[in-house]
């Protein structure tokens, strides 16, 4: 399957695409809102909740733009580098979920809700301290070949 035919049958499969999948692929970060699924040799996840998702999404775009000096990415047609990414998905879920007391990085949805109901909206979130647990962030290492 070419890489073209593989982003067409993904997106007729999978509509509600799932923004924290690269957090969710890396086994670091689950969703109750989301259901994984196989195409070919490669996994991906739907997000089953319209509303989970805008709230998701608005999230994700405000941890990107706040880390953006952090790690010092210039996106390449809007999408930052693989890195940069699972950086910012992981890095800012675990950094909301540290404000919010917990130690855990399980359920993305629940945490970005808990968040929300503690600081009445997306940017009233402390991304100072956020935007550290992002820049802290270990990613794994690249295998030697």
């Amino acid at each position: 399957m070419d890489e073209i035919e593989y982003r067409s049958t993904y997106q007729n499969i999978n509509p509600t695409r799932c923004v924290f999948e690269k957090a969710i692929n890396s086994r670091i970060c689950n969703c109750s809102k989301s259901t994984r699924f196989n195409l070919a040799d490669r996994e991906g996840v739907s997000c089953n909740d319209n509303n989970a998702q805008e709230l998701c999404t608005l999230t994700l775009q405000a941890l990107r733009e706040n880390a953006r000096f952090v790690l010092q990415q210039i996106s390449v047609d809007g999408q930052l580098p693989h890195n940069a990414e699972i950086k910012i998905q992981n890095g800012g879920i675990q950094g909301i979920a540290k404000l919010l007391g917990s130690n855990n990085s399980g359920d993305i949805f629940s945490i970005i809700d808990s968040a929300l109901a503690q600081y009445n909206s997306i940017n009233n979130f402390p991304y100072g301290e956020i935007v550290q647990e992002i820049s802290a962030y270990k990613t794994r290492r690249k295998r030697k070949k």
